[in-house]
């Protein structure tokens, strides 16, 4: 009971924050999306998650997120595929996820268009951006960009919605901003170049202040909704 009463807790805490840093920054009322990042974490926790109201979760691991999409199938939520993709994986990713928010390249994405089957709606996909230019990471490059979201775009089994990043860690507020503020510039180019995309991807636990202030559209909370990971795969 300990546990249910704590991820409910941390849910409604999460929320009243978005809800404080929407009014702070001037952000229409509920237009950050709450996603919970639920790698690493079990059934229970997430069941109790879906019972507070959360509707939406995040994976990273594809085994992992299988199983617990097939126990929990009979259940109203959307899941999201947030983890870097491998080409071998695209079969699966594309058949059972609504949103994949780690799309860096066209290869990757003609994959998962050619195999969402036709009778379920287009798979929503980010394009995952590199900002911070780190070798460790995933991500297109800026100057890709464009091109790339014009061929997403065209795939036939694909919503292109938006952009994704994470960025490095950075210890202040204003670099925060600084570097969120980046993804949002590159959102408003591609948008103003004829794309309506309406889905900006960036914000975790640590700077979701920051990302909020520079628009965000979906955080990702996993920790502070769920507390300590499990080590699941």
């Amino acid at each position: 009971m300990q546990d249910q009463q704590s991820v409910k807790k941390n849910l409604l805490t999460v929320k009243t924050q978005i809800r404080e840093y929407e009014q702070l920054f001037s952000r229409k009322p509920n237009s950050v999306f709450l996603l919970a990042v639920s790698k690493g974490q079990p059934l229970e926790k997430i069941q109790q998650a879906i019972e507070a109201g959360q509707i939406a979760f995040g994976e990273n691991y594809l085994q992992e997120a299988l199983v617990k999409i097939e126990a929990l199938k009979n259940k109203n939520i959307e899941w999201h595929f947030i983890g870097t993709i491998q080409s071998n994986k695209t079969k699966k990713i594309a058949r059972h996820f609504s949103w994949v928010h780690s799309v860096s390249n066209l290869v990757v994405a003609k994959s998962l268009s050619e195999q969402r089957l036709s009778e379920l709606p287009p798979l929503n996909i980010c394009i995952e951006v590199n900002v911070s230019k780190e070798k460790s990471k995933s991500g297109a490059v800026l100057d890709d960009l464009l091109v790339l979201a014009k061929n997403i775009q065209n795939l036939p089994r694909l919503r292109l919605r938006g952009l994704m990043m994470i960025p490095a860690p950075v210890h202040s507020f204003d670099e925060q901003r600084a570097i969120f503020r980046i993804l949002k510039n590159e959102f408003e180019l591609l948008n103003s170049n004829g794309f309506n995309l309406d889905t900006l991807s960036m914000g975790m636990s640590a700077d979701m202040e920051a990302a909020i202030a520079e628009e965000s559209t979906l955080v990702r909370i996993g920790t502070g909704i769920f507390g300590k990971r499990s080590n699941l795969k």
